[in-house]
């Protein structure tokens, strides 16, 4: 099963009445985002997607936005940040905490089958151990749902742990197998292991902005990584803690990143706010039918994108990209947190 099977007709038709049903129930649920919508007048009925409301992702840093009881909360993620930041947080109930690594595995099986692969992760096993779970290690423990035998590639300290390496190469380098990294991270270790990971699938997210320091764009990153470590099979994605198990997926051919078919994205002119057509450039809105317990399905983000096509790669509905920060936005990406505390 895969749920890159919508066009963009139909998943309009399709996600615009259970949006639309989301913001209503959010409404009654979530106090403070009920007056937001009163503010701005918004109300039903709504014609396109792109009509619906959306909060700015900054609110979740300022902002305790619940649509369940406090009672009823059964996990509170945080977004990943630099010293002084403010996180996000982000409440779940049993319900959606069980829902977002099931999308999640639907949203990546289109690139790595049915079977759970053995699983490389280019990281630390401290970043799951820590009882306030940040975004990293939510990213990390959502993708671990997707392989057995894991091996984390880095010791407690973040050195490279060539002989765990070696070990699961040994077990498995023959065969395809996982490889989770976030961005950053997989260029800074993967090339330095000097090991053949021809059949690995290696799946990333994260920020790109020391790549972008580097002039490594997705192209350089794909060529780089395949000559030097014989990874030919290499899946970026694009997703963030406030909507946890709603991931972009970069397709096969690396041409862009892919709504799955209960998500899509808007791209909005940021002097207008209208939505701009493709080929242009603008501020990235998210939408997705999975935050339940939370006002998180219609979210304005930091992102600057701009879609290439609609219904015309190899997967159906829109393919874009993401083109960096808004200017002055603060640094949030994992990997970019990561580069920041390394530097």
């Amino acid at each position: 099963m895969t749920v890159f099977t919508r066009s963009a007709a139909e998943r309009e038709a399709a996600l615009l009445p259970e949006l639309a049903a989301l913001t209503e129930r959010h409404r009654r649920a979530c106090e403070p985002y009920r007056r937001i919508l009163d503010a701005i007048g918004s109300a039903a009925p709504y014609a396109r997607v792109a009509d619906l409301p959306w909060l700015p992702v900054r609110l979740f840093k300022t902002h305790e936005l619940r649509s369940v009881p406090e009672e009823q909360v059964f996990k509170v993620l945080t977004s990943s940040g630099t010293t002084g930041q403010v996180p996000s947080r982000i409440y779940l109930d049993r319900q959606a905490a069980a829902t977002q690594p099931r999308m999640l595995a639907a949203t990546l099986r289109a690139v790595l089958g049915e079977r759970r692969l053995p699983m490389l992760i280019v990281d630390s096993r401290s970043v799951v151990r820590d009882p306030t779970l940040s975004a990293r290690g939510a990213g990390v423990l959502g993708m671990m749902n997707l392989g057995r035998d894991h091996t984390f590639a880095l010791d407690e300290r973040g050195v490279l742990n060539h002989e765990a390496v070696k070990g699961f190469l040994a077990r498995h380098g023959g065969k395809p197998y996982l490889i989770f990294a976030f961005t950053f991270m997989a260029w800074l270790h993967l090339r330095e292991l000097g090991m053949d990971l021809s059949q690995g699938v290696l799946v990333h997210s994260g920020g790109w902005k020391k790549l972008a320091a580097q002039s490594v764009d997705s192209a350089e990153y794909r060529r780089q990584l395949g000559e030097e470590c014989g990874l030919r099979r290499i899946h970026n994605f694009y997703g963030m803690v406030e909507q946890i198990g709603t991931v972009f997926l970069e397709g096969p051919d690396g041409g862009g990143l892919y709504c799955p078919d209960f998500a899509d994205v808007v791209i909005r002119d940021p002097d207008t706010w209208q939505e701009a057509p493709p080929g242009v450039p603008g501020l990235i809105e998210v939408v997705s039918t999975l935050p339940t317990s939370y006002p998180g399905h219609v979210l304005l983000t930091e992102d600057l994108g701009v879609v290439h096509g609609v219904d015309d790669g190899i997967w159906p509905g829109k393919r874009f990209s993401v083109l960096g920060r808004l200017p002055r936005a603060e640094a949030r990406g994992c990997s970019d947190t990561h580069g920041l505390a390394a530097a």
